[in-house]
């Protein structure tokens, strides 16, 4: 069996790149700002 892409847990994705760890700091707030002004369907994970 292949690994999947972005190997480890869905928890560990969750705590990097979840939506409440981007809007914890200003830079992470800024990601979610872009990503609305693109019009992502996803703004975090």
């Amino acid at each position: 069996m292949t690994k999947r892409p972005l190997g480890g847990t869905s928890r560990k994705r969750k705590r990097v790149s979840g939506f409440r760890v981007r809007m914890r700091t200003h830079t992470g707030r800024r990601v979610i700002r872009t990503r609305r002004k693109r019009g992502r369907s996803r703004l975090a994970v």
